[in-house]
């Protein structure tokens, strides 16, 4: 499998869109760089937990 089929393109793009949509909602204006930040966080968590439940499974036979 390519290395970008592994990358959380679609989760980061919704976790960005959802922290700004609330910032905008609450607070009346969005704040795109506290978002981008959250989004690059919550990508790489996400990365690396498929990446740690990858080289857990047990080999194929």
């Amino acid at each position: 499998m390519a290395f970008a089929d592994n990358l959380p393109i679609s989760e980061s793009i919704g976790v960005f869109v959802g922290i700004s949509g609330f910032d905008w909602l609450t607070e009346g204006r969005a704040e795109p760089l506290s978002a981008a930040v959250a989004a690059i966080g919550a990508g790489t968590v996400i990365y690396l937990a498929r990446y740690w439940l990858r080289k857990r499974k047990p080999p194929k036979p």
